[in-house]
């Protein structure tokens, strides 16, 4: 079947920000594939908790910063600053680890600059894609996300810690130089247009119109999901070392198999979203629903394979309920013109959101121990289902 031009521009696009988002996300989960490295060589957890909180407070603020910023500037510029900034920190950060405070510092700066990239991607992909187009290229970076986890798992493999980072530095520095060529390319060619949509009220006006699209509901479902997708699956390494009692090299290495799969989420999110007639809110309710009952079954099931199974099976049912937020509640936002701006509001509450949940699951690890941090890990999602039930309000659907 010939695509149309229409489906090209949208691949073209979609394969762009989703290579870009790959990058990314190796950055982002580089810190959580070394930890035991890390400990290994006598870095505390509690320390690395207090790094990893840091980053994602940069990183929250900075999607509300620059989700603002993305609706005026240029994705193209936004994108590969954001990129090669990271870069430059991620790799300070090997080198200054002697340095404890400006090593913390240079690694939340590293979040700063990330956080340049989803709200102004999430925009340009809507603004320049048919609403089903835009819901595809979502899906792409959204597993391309998922996938960097595996790939930051296999790095740390086989490098040491400081040879992940300066890997993963090279990557961005890489992807900084190609988003520059290939926006410029699509914006000459027409591919890539900017300002197509505006706001149609001004300043508190904007509230009414995303209260309208349930922003309230959908906010609560990014703090959820963001504490799972992302303070969870960041203790998912040092999970399986400490209780499940594998060793760290071992641990890398099924960290980087139960991600690769955790990686498929977006796929069955959509599938199963498809197959319950493109409602949202019932592919949310059971997306929360399958994570409350096998985090269940990580409690009570304690032999090491089948729990980490149970594990890995909760965080992808949760990250389902994530890819309704981000592959199809974001983009269906085109015609407010607030893509970018609601795109980063939502991604600053889920890593607030993450940011606490890190420095707690830190310190709880000692304190309470992990079992009882999987039943906060259930409650959580008991929570979702609860978000998620129905009520009289429309669920946003395929054809908005």
């Amino acid at each position: 079947m010939k695509l149309s031009q229409k489906a090209k521009n949208a691949v073209m696009i979609g394969s762009l920000c989703s290579i870009s988002y790959f990058a990314v996300y190796i950055a982002r989960n580089i810190l959580s594939a070394v930890t035991p490295q890390m400990v290994e060589q006598g870095i505390s957890e509690v320390y690395i908790g207090s790094i990893s909180s840091l980053y994602f407070v940069f990183y929250a603020v900075g999607q509300l910063i620059n989700g603002v910023i993305g609706d005026k500037i240029r994705a193209k510029w936004m994108i590969s600053f954001g990129l090669f900034g990271a870069g430059v920190t991620n790799l300070l950060f090997s080198h200054l680890i002697a340095t404890p405070a400006l090593a913390t510092l240079v690694y939340a700066l590293t979040g700063f600059f990330l956080s340049m990239i989803y709200g102004p991607m999430t925009k340009v992909v809507s603004e320049n894609t048919e609403p089903l187009h835009a819901t595809r290229c979502s899906l792409g970076y959204t597993f391309a996300s998922f996938f960097g986890s595996p790939t930051a798992g296999l790095l740390a493999s086989f490098l040491a810690w400081q040879g992940v980072f300066a890997a993963s530095s090279a990557v961005l520095f890489v992807m900084a130089a190609m988003g520059v060529l290939c926006f410029t390319l699509f914006e000459r060619r027409g591919v890539v247009r900017y300002g197509q949509y505006k706001p149609t009220k001004k300043g508190v006006g904007n509230i009414g119109v995303l209260l309208r699209r349930q922003i309230v509901k959908f906010s609560l479902i990014s703090i959820l999901t963001g504490v799972v997708r992302t303070s969870v699956v960041f203790w998912l390494p040092t999970y399986i070392s400490q209780f499940l009692g594998y060793s760290a090299k071992t641990s890398a290495k099924h960290f980087t198999a139960a991600t690769l799969v955790i990686s498929l989420t977006a796929f069955v999110a959509v599938f199963v979203y498809e197959k319950l007639g493109h409602n949202m809110d019932k592919t949310i309710l059971m997306m929360f629903s399958c994570s409350a009952f096998f985090f269940a079954g990580t409690y009570f099931l304690r032999h090491p394979a089948v729990n980490l199974v149970c594990i890995v099976l909760a965080i992808m049912a949760s990250n389902g309920a994530a890819s309704m937020l981000w592959s199809r509640y974001c983009p269906s936002l085109r015609d407010t013109g607030m893509v970018s701006s609601a795109t980063g509001f939502l991604d600053f509450l889920s890593y607030m959101a993450a940011a606490a949940a890190n420095l707690i699951f830190a310190n709880a690890v000692t304190s309470i121990g992990w079992k009882n941090l999987i039943l906060v890990w259930l409650a959580l999602m008991v929570l979702g289902v609860i978000i998620s039930l129905p009520n009289k309000k429309r669920a946003v659907d395929e054809t908005e």
